[in-house]
């Protein structure tokens, strides 16, 4: 599960090669999974929403979605005894596992880390939330980095 982060990781940052050398944006990006009762005018009120945010939030410049190129399977374990195990550095643990596929992400160039408080406490990004809800099962993965 860590090294699939990891690469996760890895490639968000890849994509937000919009970032140029020396520049300080923020970028917040996520991976989540698909809603299969998900209609087209589902998903065409996100892209919409999605593309006006940068209008309508302070500090958030750009975004960026779409379909991973390659989906990024998370395990998981309500065994907390296997958890503690992994945390501590454990290799390999026996425990019952579930498995979400992320096949869709984000990304959102922003001024700064300060901007991210911003975009979370905005009325739009509530707005917005009601119509990505609509396009998402619950949970996501997270990755946020400041440009160099």
């Amino acid at each position: 599960m860590l090294s699939r982060m990891l690469r996760f990781a890895t490639c968000l940052i890849i994509v937000a090669g919009a970032l140029s050398a020396g520049e300080k944006k923020f970028v917040h990006c996520f991976s989540f999974t698909p809603e299969a009762g998900a209609t087209e005018a589902d998903w065409q009120a996100f892209f919409k929403a999605t593309d006006e945010l940068p209008g309508k939030i302070p500090g958030l410049n750009k975004v960026w979605y779409g379909k991973l190129t390659r989906p990024l399977t998370v395990y998981s374990t309500s065994d907390a005894e296997a958890r503690k195990k992994l945390a501590a550095g454990e290799k390999e643990v026996t425990a019952p596992l579930s498995r979400v596929v992320r096949e869709w992400g984000a990304c959102m160039e922003m001024d700064n880390a300060a901007a991210l408080k911003t975009y979370a406490d905005h009325p739009a990004h509530k707005e917005w939330e009601k119509v990505y809800f609509k396009v998402r099962q619950y949970g996501t993965n997270t990755v946020d980095f400041m440009g160099q």
